[in-house]
């Protein structure tokens, strides 16, 4: 799985190598229920990923790679300067019925197969993030308009995804924690973090993540945090980069070496 086109950098689907034999999911980055200036729509989502990024790009894409499926992520950190939040609905239905309806649009327009959902600022008021999410998650599953839903909690937003998880973890396919802002940097370190974030969610449906020229562990390190993973008995499902968008300076140097590294694991299905 990769972010891809958060920064607004033209980025092209082209250019990013895809292995035959290996599932690629591509994390649009980002649909937001605000308007361009940051102020919440009430669950009504719109598209804020880079301008190259376009419903005949994806087509194409998907076309050309039968192994590829694409998900708008929800949310992210910001826009631009503005830090976006999640904030309790007065009125929860509206709101479930305003961004099923509004994402059941981007999703026919873009040829989308799922949504990542990526909330990262709750301040305190995230009773209601675990009853919207998975009620979203689960009426556009119901309906077959996505067929894949992920969820990326960090550090600090563990405890509302546990949250989501324990209640609605049947319609959610992967966790794509973000260990790069564990702090963590050296394979042991990552081991101890990957068990604690195994223990709090499903262990098979976790997904090891490592982000490029950033933070966190990095080059080597992370291929021997793999190694370690699988030689302490854990399977390894996939991993998840962040992002395209900084690949672009090295020439996708880390998607080709992840794929490799599960093409060749005795541990991945």
């Amino acid at each position: 799985m990769e972010y891809i086109g958060a920064t607004g950098k033209p980025i092209s689907f082209n250019d990013i190598p895809i292995r035959e034999g290996i599932d690629f999911h591509f994390i649009l980055g980002f649909a937001i229920d605000s308007d361009a200036k940051g102020t919440s729509q009430n669950g009504k989502f719109s598209t804020y990923w880079a301008s190259t990024i376009t419903r005949d790009s994806i087509s194409t894409l998907k076309s050309q790679h039968p192994n590829v499926k694409v998900l708008a992520s929800l949310s992210g950190w910001s826009m631009g300067t503005k830090v976006l939040h999640w904030y309790a609905p007065q009125n929860q239905e509206l709101w479930i019925s305003n961004a099923v309806s509004s994402l059941q649009t981007i999703i026919q327009t873009y040829h989308l197969d799922g949504l990542d959902i990526d909330y990262e600022k709750f301040d305190n008021s995230n009773q209601t993030f675990a009853y919207c999410i998975g009620e979203v998650i689960s009426r556009l599953k119901n309906q077959n308009a996505i067929s894949v839903a992920t969820i990326a909690p960090f550090y600090n937003t563990t405890l509302p995804y546990i949250d989501l998880y324990k209640r609605y973890g049947n319609v959610i396919d992967y966790v794509n924690h973000q260990f790069y802002t564990d702090k963590v940097k050296t394979p042991n370190t990552y081991f101890q973090d990957f068990e604690l974030r195994a223990k709090q969610f499903q262990v098979e449906k976790v997904l090891p993540s490592y982000e490029v020229n950033g933070r966190g562990i990095q080059g080597d390190a992370f291929f021997e945090a793999m190694r370690l993973i699988q030689r302490n008995g854990y399977n390894i499902s996939g991993v998840m980069i962040f992002s395209a968008d900084a690949s672009m300076s090295n020439q996708y140097y880390y998607e080709q070496k992840i794929q490799d590294f599960l093409l060749n694991s005795t541990s991945t299905p």
